[in-house]
């Protein structure tokens, strides 16, 4: 087996293997890519993403893969990553147009290695949806910014077991058979919370999350009037979003953050031994 190349980047602490494969030559089982994504014995990341040809009217296409080797619709710090390795790598200009499962996206590379990126208009939004975990009945906001979230404001984010109570309301049987992602926000300003984020696929928590920030901000506004911009503070980095609001419809939801490169390298066949 070639070696691959690879770039390895990070979204606010969100960090993600990202492949060229706009050519269609690399061919990744769920199964390898589980193996690139596990720590300590391959690369280690959140998820893997390889940007490929796209449809007509888009620089590319973003195959997104979670760390578990699942495939999903949508990461929005992947996508802000992927923009930046699209441009430098010549994929694109610093304005672009790419395609992901989830639908079409408009991005931007800033001077200063950010990236603002245009999120799908969020849908299937409810208020004051109620489940039990872990012992007492937890309230919260439910949207889908790409994939779904549920959205729970607690008075202390780091007195709450965001592991034990975000796994046990992933898997609940009101999200079934999807499941959900889960954000826990606290209040720190009129326009500003703090956030942490239980991830659907990686089934444990991240150090940032751009959905969820989305799905932060919107329950946010609707919930204690925030208005856009809304800044989340995750423990990766500052998350802004921006989103526009006709009559209770979210439309011209723009996520910006940080993009940043960690290493250049090459996979080689080795790294597929540790498969689990």
């Amino acid at each position: 087996m070639r070696n691959i190349k690879f770039t390895k980047m990070s979204g606010n602490g969100n960090d993600f293997i990202i492949i060229d494969n706009t050519k269609g030559n690399v061919k990744l089982t769920g199964a390898k890519v589980r193996a690139l994504c596990r720590d300590r014995f391959s690369i280690g990341a959140d998820g893997l993403i390889m940007a490929e040809k796209g449809p007509k009217g888009c620089d590319f296409y973003m195959n997104f893969y979670n760390n578990d080797g699942s495939r999903a619709e949508m990461c929005g710090n992947g996508g802000r990553c992927v923009a930046r390795f699209a441009y430098i790598k010549g994929i694109s200009g610093p304005d672009m147009t790419f395609a992901a499962k989830d639908g079409i996206h408009e991005a931007k590379v800033l001077r200063d290695g950010a990236v603002r990126l245009k999120m799908v208009d969020p849908f299937a939004a409810k208020s004051d949806v109620a489940v039990k975990a872990c012992g007492r009945i937890w309230r919260g906001f439910f949207i889908n910014t790409g994939v779904p979230h549920f959205v729970t404001e607690v008075k202390h984010v780091d007195g709450t077991d965001v592991r034990a109570v975000g796994r046990a309301i992933r898997f609940h049987k009101f999200f079934a058979p999807a499941g959900t992602n889960v954000d826990f926000i606290q209040k720190t300003s009129n326009s500003g919370y703090y956030i942490r984020t239980y991830e659907r696929g990686v089934e444990d928590e991240t150090l940032a999350c751009g959905t969820g920030a989305a799905a932060g901000a919107i329950a946010a506004h609707f919930n204690n009037g925030a208005s856009s911009p809304v800044t989340l503070a995750a423990r990766g980095g500052n998350l802004k979003i921006h989103f526009r609001d006709d009559c209770g419809a979210i439309s011209e939801l723009y996520l910006e953050g940080n993009a940043r490169i960690i290493a250049e390298g090459e996979i080689c066949g080795e790294a597929f031994r540790f498969q689990i």
